[in-house]
């Protein structure tokens, strides 16, 4: 016999003691070293489920409490996952008896008095088909933890390749790279204060820290000048925006799809004086609506070659004063909702 088989946990209930004993001899005999027997019906309800068993051997006519009894108490561990089989052994070999207890999901049956050798090769066949169905569930928990590993990894590596991209971006601007990583976090913010969908705030907080690739287009020079922009400068950094949106125009990741519809839009404005299309109101993606409240916010009250920080309150004002002509009133409201000077606090917007 298999030595794994004769480790394996078996249950038999029966109200008669010599049966029990008659049972257990037998299995005794065959090998079978984890045999537990139980007179009482109901106490073997209780065993079943506290002693997980791989075999119930189950008597039908029992008093106070039926094998049919017991069968529907525990018909939870006879179905899937735990899958536990019941071989009942039973006198009454009757085809209403047989047929009512293989209805209500017994695996098995057979009639007393014992044939010893059925009894044991019934005994093998279900164990060997709980042992096998045991192998399987292991092997798909194994499977099941490396998939899941494995998708780990790829997200962190997604997530990786993201940061990193969004840090070109940023190169010539941001030495620290900090501010992409900032405007995620906050237009995700923004995003759930609008309630929308939980999927577009974990997207809107991957995406928007790419809202400046573009600026790998632009000149340093041009992007650190400590003064004022000429109208050649000035024209030559706005086209980050356009230059954004083709970079990441052929992408089939849903997440860069996003990215490349905000580098497009986070400098429209409202009324429609924005660029590089000019277009006005909800024609403005909302990602794109949301992520200019975040970026400004950001930009003002941090240092940039052209400017030292803002106080916050200076920044909100005006985010305030933009609202229904450089931002969208509602995002705006949603911003203020948040107590923006949480917004500058990394660790606080990213628990939020």
């Amino acid at each position: 016999m298999n030595a794994q088989l004769c480790h394996m946990r078996l249950l038999v209930v029966d109200d008669n003691a010599t049966n029990l004993e008659l049972i257990e001899q037998i299995l005794s005999h065959a090998g079978y070293t984890d045999v537990l027997s139980v007179q009482d019906p109901q106490r073997a309800v209780d065993v079943a489920r506290a002693w997980q068993p791989d075999l119930l051997m189950l008597d039908l006519h029992m008093p106070r409490m039926s094998g049919y009894d017991v069968m529907e108490a525990i018909a939870d561990l006879m179905r899937e996952p735990e899958s536990l089989p019941v071989l009942v052994v039973t006198a009454d070999g009757t085809p209403p008896a047989r047929h009512r207890a293989l209805s209500m999901g017994a695996r098995d049956f057979i009639s007393k008095p014992l044939d010893q050798t059925e009894l044991l090769l019934r005994t093998h066949n279900l164990l060997q088909t709980r042992d096998l169905q045991l192998q399987l569930q292991q092997r798909n928990a194994t499977l099941d933890q490396a998939v899941r590993d494995r998708t780990a990894e790829l997200e962190q590596a997604r997530l990786e390749s993201l940061a990193m991209l969004a840090a070109v971006g940023e190169y010539h601007d941001d030495e620290t790279h900090e501010h992409t990583q900032r405007v995620g976090r906050s237009a995700a913010r923004i995003a759930r204060a609008l309630e929308l969908p939980e999927l577009f705030v974990a997207d809107i907080r991957d995406a928007a820290p790419l809202h400046d690739i573009g600026k790998i287009g632009v000149s340093r020079g041009i992007l650190r000048k400590p003064g004022a922009l000429t109208d050649s400068e000035r024209a030559v950094m706005m086209r980050h925006a356009e230059i954004g949106a083709q970079i990441l125009a052929h992408a089939r990741s849903p997440v860069l799809r996003l990215a490349a519809e905000i580098a497009g839009s986070h400098h429209e404005r409202w009324d429609g004086n924005g660029y590089p299309l000019g277009v006005a109101g909800e024609r403005i993606p909302i990602a794109g609506r949301i992520t200019a409240v975040a970026d400004v916010f950001d930009a003002l009250t941090h240092q940039r070659p052209y400017k030292p920080a803002w106080e916050i309150g200076r920044a909100v004002g005006l985010i305030l004063d933009g609202a229904g002509s450089q931002f969208d009133p509602d995002v705006v409201e949603a911003f203020m909702s948040l107590d923006p000077a949480s917004l500058l606090d990394g660790q606080l917007a990213e628990a939020a």
